[in-house]
Order: structure tokens, then C-alpha cells, then sequence
């Protein structure tokens, strides 16, 4: 018999009250917050601690740590020649009231701000040669390191039937959307989430095994708005971009930006379609 997991209640950290969860962990870290610094996201709070180091605060479901688990920057900590936040400890808990455990990852600060102050860009970050190093070097190591883990992409477990189900009802005509390569990724490599000048990348929580290239088309997916900037994501992750894996993982980003929820005022929008265009006319049988 298969039981079946509470849902938990819809919350978003950005403007319910975080007061007294930043005191628990602050008691069970034995480390005092500087309040000012607070980043606050829909799923997590962030912010700086008096010994010079970093707290991400997480709010996990039990349906997703039934999908993948809820230590991932934990397991990333293994991960060898991948540019990231040394991980120092963590503290977790069950949530009272709810199906939902806390977790508390501390790690080493960074100096460095994220490249951009959300997902996307709408300006060239001009970054230099030896950030595009550090991202090649990074990808090519994270993929290379097998993991149990199953990536998450938006909180859904990154799967074969999460391709089509995304790519599909979008782009109908392509026959055949199998994905035949599969690697470990980040998952999550917004811009938001890769800092520079100095290339690292933060927030491990929904790494794991996803179809080869979902990184590279997240990131240049969300430079679309700056096509040199996006010319250059492609440039760069041609091998992974330009497999058929690649591909398809471009147009499921594409899909997400030109489907059901499209918005007019999408930067990305017009890119993203002329984009999803050239792809479908590559993933067409000869």
C-alpha cells in the first residue's frame, strides 16, 4: 500500500513574519545575525552572521523530501572542482504545525554579489574571460560526479515525463522528445545564483541527475533579453547545448516562457520564441 504525503500550505518568506525563526537558528547555531543584511526569497531567507559566514534558511515540504531529500548543500559539499560556498554545518528540524521540515545551512561567505538581482538579466554583466573559465571548469566537474539525487526544476523531480509534459503541449509537433543523456546539474543556474566577478554558485538545494544541458539552457534561457550575452552562455556550453539533450532542454526553458503563462512584458518573450522556432525545426526527424 502506497501512503500517501500531507501537502503543506502555500507560504511565501518574503512577507510573512521571519523573526522568530531567524532567533532559532541563531540559538541552535550559537551565532548572533546581522539583520540588515536579510535576503528573503519565496522558499528561503538568507543572511550574515557575526563569526563571517552565511545562513540560507529553507522551508522543504515532505512531498519534495520525498522526491529528492532535503540535504542538498550538504551532499554538494562532496563535489569535487565545482566553484562553491565551502559548507560548514547545518541544523534542521520538523515543523510543528505542518508537513514541513526547516533546515539551516551555514557556509562560508562570499564576497562577490550575485551577477544578477533575480533570475534574469536585462543588461550585459560584461563579465570577464576568467568567469566564463570558472563556469566551464565548474559544469564540466559537476557532470562528470555521478549522485543518487534526482534534480528538481521549479520543485517538480526532473524526469522524463517532466520534459514532455512541459515541452508537449507547447511545441505538439515534435515526435519524439527522449531524453538520452542525463548528468548531474545545479538545476537552479539563474543568474541570481552565480556570483561574479568571481565565478561561484550558490543555493544546492535542487541539484541532482537531470537531462544534459538543463544548466546551460537555464542560463542562457534567462540571458535571452541580452543577446550577446546569451550568444555568448551558448558559445561557450556549445557541446552541451547543441546535443540533442541540450536542445531539448533549451526548448523546455523556451516552453515555460512561451506556454500558458507567458507574459507581454517578458523581456525574454520575442527571443524566446524565435529561439523555440530554430530548435523545433532541429529536433524534427530528417
Amino acid at each position: 500500500m502506497t501512503l500517501s504525503v500531507p501537502s503543506a500550505r502555500a507560504v511565501d518568506l518574503r512577507v510573512e513574519s521571519v523573526d522568530d525563526l531567524l532567533d532559532r537558528v541563531e540559538r541552535s547555531l550559537q551565532v548572533r545575525f546581522d539583520r540588515d543584511t536579510v535576503i528573503r526569497k519565496r522558499r528561503s531567507v538568507g543572511v550574515r552572521t557575526n563569526r563571517g559566514t552565511w545562513v540560507r534558511v529553507e522551508r522543504r515540504t515532505f512531498k519534495r523530501i520525498e522526491a529528492q531529500g532535503g540535504n542538498g548543500p550538504e551532499a554538494a559539499a562532496v563535489l569535487r572542482g565545482v566553484a562553491m560556498p565551502r559548507w560548514c554545518g547545518a541544523v534542521t528540524w520538523r515543523d510543528e504545525a505542518e508537513p514541513v521540515m526547516w533546515r539551516a545551512d551555514e557556509t562560508e561567505l562570499v564576497d562577490d554579489p550575485p551577477v544578477g538581482e533575480a533570475a534574469l538579466v536585462i543588461e550585459d554583466p560584461r563579465l570577464p574571460d576568467t568567469w566564463w573559465d570558472g563556469l566551464n571548469a565548474s559544469l564540466d566537474a559537476l557532470a562528470a560526479q555521478p549522485t543518487p539525487r534526482v534534480a528538481t526544476s521549479d520543485t517538480e523531480s526532473m524526469t522524463q515525463d517532466l520534459v514532455e509534459a512541459t515541452i508537449r503541449p507547447v511545441f505538439p509537433g515534435i515526435p519524439d522528445l527522449m531524453v538520452d543523456e542525463w548528468a548531474a546539474a545545479h538545476a537552479d543556474l539563474t543568474w541570481a545564483n552565480v556570483m561574479g566577478p568571481e565565478f561561484c554558485i550558490i543555493d544546492w538545494e535542487d541539484w541532482g541527475m537531470a537531462p544534459r544541458g538543463l544548466d546551460a539552457a537555464t542560463l542562457w534561457g534567462n540571458a535571452l533579453a541580452v543577446p550577446a550575452l546569451a550568444d555568448r552562455v551558448w558559445a561557450e556550453r556549445r557541446p552541451d547545448l547543441e546535443s540533442r539533450s541540450g536542445r531539448l532542454m533549451a526548448l523546455f526553458f523556451c516552453a515555460k516562457v512561451v506556454g500558458p503563462y507567458a507574459h507581454d512584458a517578458d523581456p525574454r518573450l520575442e527571443p524566446a520564441r524565435k529561439a523555440a522556432a530554430h530548435l523545433v525545426a532541429g529536433l524534427q526527424p530528417v
